[in-house]
């Protein structure tokens, strides 16, 4: 499988990168700086880097159509006290018209669980935290949740994998997920577990168009 990854040298996108090879994949890395991804993946001949500004939509349509379109795209941006308050909004529409342009129809994103569903049950750890967030930090998760709408509202076949806070533990492979998964204020998830979920979701084709939690057992 060919995958476009938004975000290949992020603190989530380097874990993806380097698993999706390992499952034997073709990858797309689309980069603002290509010497930010190791030596190794630049020279790998699996791996295809893409230079490019994903918020402005420059590059993006070459690393989703390219000399062949991809099968599939994933999107592990993330918000960084220098960036735009949107983010993921705009990377996200541009990310959406490739595909739209170029026939592919699979992807894959990464928000926080801030995010929530209507009617979704929440424990008091989460209401605290989503309380919390809309204090702290109400720009980030008011992109995320309209990066989302977009998603939603979009004739892709999409799945958004909601995370609790993402740490660089180790990559244990042991996590919980699904939809209907409550997270409390202790709950964290290893990013190279996501990234294995992530990976996961595309292979085998899991929650297509629904908005499952992660987090470590």
């Amino acid at each position: 499988m060919r995958i476009a990854v938004f975000g290949a040298t992020g603190r989530t996108g380097r874990p993806l990168v380097d698993q999706a090879l390992d499952r034997g994949h073709e990858v797309v890395a689309f980069v603002r700086d290509p010497t930010d991804l190791p030596a190794a993946i630049r020279d790998d001949d699996r791996v295809t880097v893409v230079e490019g500004d994903a918020y402005r939509g420059e590059g993006v349509d070459r690393a989703v159509g390219g000399d062949e379109p991809v099968d599939a795209v994933v999107s592990v941006l993330g918000q960084s006290s220098e960036g735009p308050d949107d983010l993921l909004t705009e990377a996200g529409r541009h990310v959406l018209a490739a595909m739209d342009d170029h026939g592919v129809e699979r992807f894959v994103t990464l928000v926080g669980a801030g995010v929530r569903e209507e009617g979704e049950s929440v424990s008091l750890g989460g209401k605290v935290m989503g309380a919390l967030l809309k204090l702290v930090a109400r720009s980030v998760l008011e992109d995320a949740r309209d990066h989302v709408e977009l998603v939603r509202a979009s004739d892709t076949r999409w799945t958004v994998v909601r995370g609790p806070r993402l740490t660089e533990g180790p990559h244990t492979g042991e996590f919980r997920h699904g939809t209907d998964l409550t997270l409390g204020m202790r709950d964290v998830a290893a990013r190279a577990n996501v990234a294995e979920f992530v990976l996961d979701c595309i292979e085998d084709d899991l929650y297509v168009r629904e908005l499952p939690k992660i987090a470590d057992a």
